[in-house]
Formats: C-alpha cells, structure tokens, sequence
C-alpha cells in the first residue's frame, strides 16, 4: 500500500497553462469528429507511470450520460482528466470540492464546465417534470438557467439555450461563491470555461457570455 499525494497543503505544480490546454482539447476534440484517433496514454506502460500520483491538464464537469465520456471526446487517456461527472453537470459542495483539488493539488489551469444536446436533466426541467426526491434537487440546481431563458427572452431551441444557459451559470456561480477559484482565475492564470457537446457531430462548442 503506497501513501500517494497529499489533501493538507497546496502545491506550486508546473501544468500547462489555460491556453496550452485549451489547445490540446481542441486538437482532441477534432481527432474526435473526424475519427482520426490517436488514443494516448493507453498503453501498459502509461498505466504503470500513473502508480505514483496524476498530473492531468485539465479539469472537467460534465453530465453522467453515456453519450459524454471526456476521454473519449477529446481523444484523451490515462491520467489527462480530472473528470466530474453528474446528471445535469450541476454544481454542488462536493464537485466544487472537486474542482479545488484539480487546481490547488493537482495544478490544472483550466476548468471546463461542459453540457451537451438532448440533456436528459434539462429536458425534466424545462418540462417540469415532478420526479423523486433526489431526481427533483438536480432540476432545481437547473431551473435557474430556465429562469435565465424566459427572462432573457432567447432565440432559438429552448431546450438548446437552457443547457447552454446552465453550463454558463455554473461557470458564473463557481466564481462568485469560491473566493479561492476566483483567486486562481484572477491571480494564477487559472480559465474555467463553459462548453456545449453536440451529440450528432462530435463538437464541442465553447461558450462565452
């Protein structure tokens, strides 16, 4: 049994910046959509590096559907995501936790927040769909892109707006309610992006405000 890593204090890790990652996601991300794979970090011998510790380049949320693997979208491999994954990719005390960790442990730069088309979640919210009790607290972490919806009066699918609204409205909310994240954003080159996955073609879209 190895004792690996360390929870107690932060570490000054040299990462890729926000920009270098953003550009090695996007590089992946094409590798995707065309089908021209190169599957990294795959082998035995990259499983065997990984024994002692991780030192991914990016952190992300994204839903649990199993239409999204991180991985697999941005022709990633072991030990290149910190990975969160949940129904709706909502935000909660433990994801942000999470996200904490990937920037002050791990020395990720970049944090992508990322929904995709026919989001099962959003699609309950926007209908307002009455489920159980654990289903329902996931619709009401994403009524508020609802709200941002019908108040901005949007153009388009509304379905559409609403999972782009959600993944821009958490990106919004970690950086007013994580004093620490809005540090790292502000002082230490830390980018934490919003992102939108088509189902049908294999692009993931970024977002901005």
């Amino acid at each position: 049994c190895l004792l690996i890593g360390n929870f107690s204090f932060a570490h000054e890790i040299e990462n890729l910046s926000a920009d270098e990652a953003m550009k090695l996601l996007k590089t992946g991300n094409e590798h995707f959509r065309t089908m021209h794979l190169n599957h990294p970090h795959q082998t035995q011998k990259a499983r065997e590096s990984l024994i002692k510790g991780q030192h991914p380049f990016v952190a992300i949320l994204t839903c649990s559907d199993s239409r999204v693997p991180a991985e697999i979208i941005f022709d990633q491999g072991l030990g290149d995501i910190f990975e969160i994954r949940n129904a709706g990719n909502v935000l909660d005390d433990h994801v942000i936790g999470s996200i904490e960790y990937a920037v002050v442990h791990l020395g990720v730069k970049l944090v992508v927040v990322m929904g995709h088309e026919d989001c099962g979640a959003v699609t309950a919210t926007v209908n307002n769909v009455d489920e159980t009790k654990y289903i329902n607290s996931l619709i009401k972490s994403i009524k508020p892109a609802l709200k941002m919806y019908e108040k901005e009066h949007q153009k388009g699918c509304k379905l559409t707006n609403v999972i782009k609204n959600n993944a821009v409205l958490n990106v919004e909310k970690i950086l007013t309610e994580d004093g620490l994240l809005k540090d790292y954003v502000e002082n230490k080159g830390l980018k934490i992006i919003p992102a939108y996955y088509h189902l049908g073609t294999g692009e993931v879209e970024f977002l901005s405000k």
